[in-house]
């Protein structure tokens, strides 16, 4: 894989939008962010950001969040705002079922009725956008958004059969061991995303875009 003419990375970036939510953002007051300026302002100068691509689902409201969708759906508008951005959607489920308590309550039901999520598709969906670009040259660099160790595969596939550096950018406090080996390709690298970062990455309170203005969410 070449470099550009003007010696910068042709660099794509894959976020992983759930695990990027629940790892950084959930209850956060930054969860208005801009995607793109955030990897401006991670990835060096050497990178040029040719393409953005953050995988997610459409959530429904329900009992107790009932506007999660709306809010959601909001803030994809400001997201497909940013330069080079797509969003890949992959399927969410929730559905009703019984489950067992973990502790025996005296007097009470042993079994009880919960909401359970289930996100499918989107870690599939990168995974495969991660190789199959990686197989056209389509980057010198890839970077991926996310703390997922089911990626450990593809992220090392494309580092040493492709021989393409891949950076991960971990949303989690915690290190991702599967995605942080101990010796790393040439190029490839690992960052954990800090609260200071997210909060120089916002959206302004209103972003413009083809129909009209899109408002930041209240109490985001």
């Amino acid at each position: 894989m070449s470099r550009r003419a003007q010696g910068r990375l042709r660099t794509i970036v894959y976020v992983d939008g759930f695990n990027l939510y629940y790892g950084c953002l959930k209850d956060s007051s930054e969860r208005w962010l801009d995607v793109g300026v955030l990897c401006e302002n991670m990835l060096s100068s050497d990178s040029n950001i040719v393409g953005i691509k953050y995988f997610t689902a459409r959530v429904k409201g329900r009992p107790g969040n009932p506007h999660s969708g709306q809010r959601q759906q909001t803030y994809f508008r400001a997201l497909a705002t940013v330069p080079n951005l797509t969003i890949h959607y992959g399927r969410f489920m929730t559905r009703r079922a019984t489950r067992r308590c973990v502790n025996d309550r005296r007097g009470k039901p042993a079994f009880v009725d919960v909401w359970v999520t289930e996100e499918k598709g989107s870690d599939v969906n990168l995974a495969s956008h991660l190789l199959i670009d990686g197989f056209r040259a389509r980057y010198d660099l890839a970077v991926v958004v996310s703390n997922d160790g089911d990626l450990k595969d593809p992220v090392h596939f494309v580092r040493t059969e492709l021989k393409a550096p891949v950076g991960v950018l971990n949303p989690h406090g915690n290190r991702s061991f599967a995605l942080s080996p101990k010796v790393l390709p040439r190029g490839s690298f690992y960052k954990p995303i800090r609260r200071a970062a997210l909060r120089a990455s916002q959206f302004p309170p209103q972003v413009p875009d083809a129909k009209g203005i899109v408002h930041k969410p209240p109490g985001w």
